[in-house]
């Protein structure tokens, strides 16, 4: 009695280790993000505000969350040309001349 002919299983493709490292460029663009919020509460921390328009508790508490969100919102629409400038020295402190992608 013959044998059936051996037949190759190919070897399943391994499994990807976790969540893809940002880029440089995503991190230059966070840090900008980051900056730009620490920025907005420093100057909303210096307006006072008279007792007509206080939120009381609730806005001290939501202050911080509100410069944040503007951070990020005005980092990606441009930002102040902050991620550029630390991409830039991201390649140059990596020794690399790329893209940063």
């Amino acid at each position: 009695m013959a044998l059936p002919p051996v037949t190759a299983i190919p070897a399943p493709a391994p499994a990807p280790l976790g969540p893809k490292p940002p880029s440089a460029k995503q991190t230059a663009e966070k840090f900008e993000a980051v900056f730009l919020g620490q920025m907005t509460q420093l100057m909303m921390e210096s307006v006072e505000l008279g007792d007509q328009f206080s939120g009381g508790h609730g806005e001290a508490i939501f202050r911080g969350i509100l410069a944040e969100k503007l951070g990020t919102e005005m980092a990606k629409t441009g930002g102040i040309g902050l991620a550029p400038a630390v991409l830039a020295q991201m390649i140059k402190m990596q020794g690399g001349t790329g893209n940063g992608d």
